[in-house]
């Protein structure tokens, strides 16, 4: 038996896109917008082409032992409207990892914690546009365990919600930010709470 390596598979796609060009727009603590000059596998050049660099963020899929919910309901600037969300946050740094940011980000926000955070995926945010990843981090068995400690700027309310309603109502719009409804989907796909089997077509 040969012990060299299999030959490599077909590549993945085109080159990368080639910069030619990058500056700063805007930087502080939460985001960094660069302006690039690039040209595509075809050869053209685009300038500018914006991309937004913020920090990792963690979605946190608290479930009780009663089987309910942990959301949190918000006020969101940029929606203009209050909105009911997973319990969320930015993965500092200093994180050894996402699970440390998601146990963080729930005791602060709603005062719950859980015997185990779950790391189960991280996926881009905006594959056109946004450089960080979104993480999914599923949190059972969680219990009201301390005060919450809200930051300037989140004006928050937690709310329960049993499973069965939640998603009996997420078709309708439930959770308005896209991500966190993926998130959802998939954490209880991940929990054994339901499957995505493929059904016949009618």
């Amino acid at each position: 038996m040969s012990d060299s390596p299999p030959p490599p598979g077909p590549p993945l796609g085109p080159p990368l896109w080639e910069v030619l060009s990058s500056r700063t727009v805007l930087q502080d603590r939460w985001i960094h917008v660069t302006a690039d000059a690039v040209r595509d596998s075809k050869g053209n050049v685009l300038d500018p082409f914006y991309s937004l660099s913020y920090p990792d963020w963690v979605h946190v899929v608290a479930v009780t032992p009663a089987d309910e919910l942990v959301l949190v309901r918000q006020y969101r600037h940029g929606a203009q409207a209050w909105t009911l969300e997973l319990p969320a946050g930015a993965v500092d740094k200093a994180d050894a990892d996402p699970t440390v940011a998601a146990a963080r980000e729930l005791r602060e926000e709603t005062g719950y914690s859980a015997p185990e955070f779950r790391l189960l995926h991280s996926l881009s945010p905006n594959t056109a546009t946004h450089r960080n990843r979104a993480h999914t981090v599923l949190a059972l068995g969680a219990t009201l365990t301390h005060p919450t400690a809200h930051e300037v700027g989140e004006d928050i309310t937690v709310e329960l919600w049993p499973l069965a309603r939640v998603l009996a109502q997420l078709g309708a719009g439930l959770l308005p930010q896209a991500m966190h409804t993926a998130s959802l989907l998939l954490a209880l796909n991940a929990a054994g709470r339901i499957d995505f089997t493929l059904k016949d077509a009618p």
